[in-house]
């Protein structure tokens, strides 16, 4: 089970104005919550170690860096055992084209979040780094026509303190060294 951190009004307030600017220096953050600059980079610092914050994240156009296809692969891999399922995780999270990986429950075990080129190099990345290797059983492959970010986290206002859980897992792409 993940701790919870109980957070008051002001740290509610830090982690929404974070969450839609992380640039946001520690002076113009204590003046729009209205604490002490001192203050305020304590706070962040208590969120930080208390692992609410779990890193910052760099977005990048993937198109205009030649990777204009996105594609969601499901893979299902056989046997899905440990030994076989760590190697596969390293190497689909290395692989430049691989923008989120998440593990899953039902027939599939994995969905891949990928950033190509064109219909050409998305059947290359298929071929050669999916069904080549031996415990990927099946692929299937789905175009993004668009895609639309989503949130933020908190609520939008709320005067009471709330809590919330962080826990030992390494889900998001904040929590992803690629984006730190």
């Amino acid at each position: 089970m993940a701790e919870s951190v109980v957070l008051d009004p002001i740290d509610l307030h830090i982690l929404r104005l974070l969450q839609n600017d992380a640039r946001t220096t520690y002076r113009d953050l204590a003046a729009q919550v209205g604490v002490a600059a001192s203050t305020c980079l304590d706070r962040v610092a208590r969120l930080r170690r208390s692992g609410v914050i779990v890193g910052h994240r760099l977005q990048l156009d993937a198109a205009r860096l030649g990777r204009g296809l996105q594609a969601l692969l499901s893979v299902q891999v056989r046997p899905h055992r440990r030994e076989l399922v760590g190697p596969f995780v390293e190497r689909i999270r290395a692989l430049p084209e691989s923008l989120s990986l998440f593990h899953l429950t039902g027939p599939d075990d994995y969905l891949v979040h990928v950033a190509v080129a064109d219909t050409a190099d998305l059947q290359r990345l298929v071929l050669d780094e999916f069904t080549s290797r031996r415990e990927v059983a099946r692929v299937e492959t789905r175009l993004i026509f668009q895609q639309w970010d989503c949130g933020p986290l908190l609520p939008p206002h709320t005067g009471t303190a709330g809590t919330v859980g962080t826990g030992g897992t390494d889900a998001g792409p904040a929590a992803d060294s690629r984006t730190e």
